[in-house]
């Protein structure tokens, strides 16, 4: 590795910073969270501005809902806990130790590398940098370059409240991106799709870098015939919509109960309608972050046309889609195909294709045919038919009768699993992410192990077949 590459340096000096303090107070963990916290209140605003000049319109109100408010929320709930995270804690100890004690110290591992996508580029970003810094971590960001406007301004914020060997924001294309994550951080956090997922892992591994990585997949909503389908469709239509689409842990695809398949559609075409009466100058409804992003998009809905199913596109008249603001009209797909690529792919975008299913076990085996998702939805009334889609699917996290909101508990984990991802993060979680679960046993003055070394003898043999009998 070149020391003289600016990476490599500021790496280096992260690390020497973190060498002169590697287990910084509660005092210093506050403070830092503090200049988290007067960052996002003292310029929500701007970041919110450049946010939506980098999608060409991005909802200001779901940025204050989703990224502002969101990362405030964490910092507030870190701040009340940390005291007691901190905490060297006591654990039982085996009885052949007595009287010796067993604790667990929470320890910081260093400096943590975070690499933050384009969708939510603020809460995705910062949110793992409240938790590194919470655990007493050094920090380096590489924000997407898709939404460089953001980047720069993220950069120069962090810039004015932090020194660049406590927490740092690193600019580039993504030839940067491929350096930064082949550094050797303590931690590297990753979030993005699956395909990026798997290089980065590798990068890492050549470091023994551990990694968590927030990954996406096809996230199924299933509707229950015990369900109020108009209540679901509504709150499907509102998930799938926020952010247009662009949302990691988005509905993917609906298995409706065949019964109600016809009502579900109506409904949600009705939600939609509500929401979102107009696209253009609309600025609710967020655009697409570009051209690229809406080609595939597009691409996505001919494919499946052409293959047999029915979209239906829901927009006024001549608002199908508006290039020129990239913003694509919401649409239901029927009659899908697995073969299809809209079926295949992570569709990141207002596109939902709907499927029937006639029992439980047709849904849960379509989801299990399938790489684990990041989140799953299911809505019914029925607290039987809820334990088995809990207990026959695997997927990072659940919400049961809503969506998204799994994400916003900070006493949950957050995180995938298979393909949707490794490791969880989230208030406490977090927090002991970054650490180093230090384990400490502390002997006694007196202990019976000192009745167990050589040379050994009748009595070691009278104690041992005593401890196997306690066993």
């Amino acid at each position: 590795m070149d020391r003289d590459d600016p990476l490599t340096r500021l790496l280096a000096a992260q690390r020497a910073a973190f060498a002169r303090e590697p287990y910084p107070s509660l005092e210093t963990r506050l403070r830092r969270l503090d200049k988290l916290r007067a960052l996002l209140e003292q310029h929500g605003d701007r970041m919110a501005a450049a946010i939506s000049a980098d999608f060409g319109n991005r909802s200001l109100h779901e940025t204050a809902i989703a990224e502002t408010f969101f990362v405030l929320a964490g910092i507030a709930h870190t701040r009340k806990h940390l005291k007691r995270w901190m905490k060297m804690r006591r654990v039982p100890t085996s009885f052949h130790s007595l009287p010796g004690t067993s604790r667990i110290l929470p320890q910081p591992v260093g400096v943590v590398g975070v690499v933050s996508p384009w969708n939510y580029p603020l809460q995705l970003a910062v949110a793992p940098v409240v938790a590194a810094l919470a655990a007493g971590n050094r920090a380096l960001v590489k924000p997407s370059e898709v939404t460089p406007g953001f980047a720069a301004l993220l950069a120069e914020l962090v810039g004015q409240a932090f020194e660049p060997d406590e927490c740092a924001v690193v600019l580039g294309d993504a030839d940067v991106g491929k350096a930064f994550v082949s550094l050797p951080f303590d931690h590297l956090f990753f979030t993005g799709s699956t395909a990026v997922g798997r290089q980065v892992a590798l990068a890492a591994a050549a470091n023994l870098t551990p990694v968590t990585l927030e990954l996406g997949g096809k996230s199924p909503a299933i509707v229950d015939r015990s369900a109020d389908v108009a209540q679901a469709a509504g709150r499907i239509a509102a998930g799938k919509l926020f952010n247009a689409g662009q949302t990691c842990i988005a509905p993917d695809y609906v298995l409706v109960s065949r019964e109600h398949l016809g009502a579900f559609v109506d409904a949600y075409q009705a939600a939609a309608r509500r929401m979102y009466p107009r696209l253009a100058g609309n600025p609710d409804y967020t655009s697409i972050v570009s051209d690229r992003h809406f080609a595939r998009l597009q691409h996505l809905a001919q494919d499946a046309e052409a293959r047999g199913a029915r979209v239906l596109r829901i927009a006024p008249q001549g608002e199908a889609a508006q290039p020129q603001q990239r913003k694509l009209a919401p649409a239901l797909l029927l009659d899908v195909a697995p073969e299809m690529a809209v079926m295949k792919e992570e569709i990141f975008g207002p596109l939902l294709p709907v499927l029937p299913y006639d029992t439980v076990d047709d849904a849960i085996g379509f989801v299990n045919a399938r790489p684990r998702p990041l989140a799953l939805y299911w809505f019914g009334s029925d607290g039987a038919r809820q334990r088995e889609v809990l207990t026959r699917t695997v997927s990072g996290g659940v919400t049961v009768n809503d969506v998204l909101l799994h994400i916003a508990q900070e006493s949950l984990p957050f995180g995938g699993v298979g393909e949707s991802g490794i490791g969880a993060y989230h208030g406490e979680h977090g927090f002991r992410l970054f650490s180093k679960e230090k384990p400490v046993f502390e002997q006694s003055r007196w202990s019976g192990n000192d009745m167990l070394r050589p040379p050994y003898g009748p009595k070691a043999e009278r104690i041992i077949r005593m401890l196997r009998r306690l066993a």
